[in-house]
């Protein structure tokens, strides 16, 4: 096994991680934890664009909302947890949208 590499926060990543739900921060966690492993976590997909697996976005779901964290394992020395948000949902914006057109 290889050794662990160290997580890397770019920019306010970890703390808009810590402003997420409990068990949304499990499973971010979780990811992060075998992305410094070497693995990949089943709730993970390759960002399209970047080649390959280079930038991998983990996705969970809880009390209606999607949460979404990216990171990159591009560099090898370290895993680099890129940004941390919350989705907002274009149906909500669509209807938004609607009301005040």
């Amino acid at each position: 096994m290889s050794p662990w590499k160290p997580l890397l926060w770019v920019g306010g990543s970890k703390k808009d991680l810590q402003l997420m739900p409990g068990s949304v921060q499990d499973v971010f966690g979780f990811a992060l934890h075998l992305a410094q492993e070497g693995g990949r976590h089943s709730q993970t997909k390759a960002l399209k664009g970047f080649g390959g697996n280079a930038v991998v976005e983990i996705v969970e779901d809880f009390d209606g909302n999607t949460y979404r964290g990216v990171y990159t394992v591009r560099f090898g020395s370290a895993v680099y947890v890129l940004h941390c948000f919350q989705k907002k949902s274009t149906k909500a914006l669509q209807q938004h949208s609607t009301i005040y057109n």
